[in-house]
C-alpha cells in the first residue's frame, strides 16, 4: 500500500532534500563563494529577482531551484532565466539571500550565517 504525502509533508521533504543537496555541493569548500545576479527589480523597488550561481572546479551550479525550496521562497521565471523573488529594500538583498541560505544550511553552528560568502556579478 502506498502512502500519499500531504502538501505540507511534501514541501518539508523537498526542503530537506534541497538542504542536503546544497550541503553536498558545498562540501569540501572552506568558505564557498556564491555569485548573485540581479535579474529584475519591480517598478516600485520593493522586490527583486535574484539568481544564485556557485563555481567549483570546472563546474558551474545554478542554485535557484534548490535554494528556493530550502528557504521556502518563490521561484520565478522571466525572459528565459529563473530567479528567486526577494521582497524588501534598503539593504543588499543579495547578501540577505546568501546569509539566509547559510543560516539554514549550517543551523546550530557558530556564526552559521557567515559560512557562505557572496559577490555580485
Amino acid at each position: 500500500m502506498t502512502k500519499t504525502l500531504s502538501k505540507r509533508a511534501l514541501k518539508e521533504l523537498e526542503r530537506d532534500e534541497s538542504i542536503e543537496r546544497l550541503r553536498g555541493i558545498f562540501d569540501g569548500d572552506d568558505k564557498p563563494m556564491i555569485y548573485t545576479i540581479l535579474r529584475h527589480v519591480s517598478p516600485n523597488g520593493m522586490s527583486r529577482d535574484i539568481s544564485l550561481i556557485y563555481i567549483k572546479g570546472n563546474s558551474v551550479y545554478h542554485l535557484n531551484y534548490s535554494v528556493a525550496h530550502a528557504l521556502g521562497d518563490r521561484l520565478v521565471s522571466r525572459n528565459g532565466s529563473d530567479a528567486i523573488r526577494v521582497h524588501g529594500c534598503g539593504m543588499d538583498m543579495g547578501f540577505h539571500l546568501v546569509y539566509s541560505l547559510s543560516s539554514v544550511l549550517y543551523a546550530g553552528e557558530d556564526r552559521a550565517g557567515y559560512k557562505l560568502s557572496h559577490r555580485w556579478l
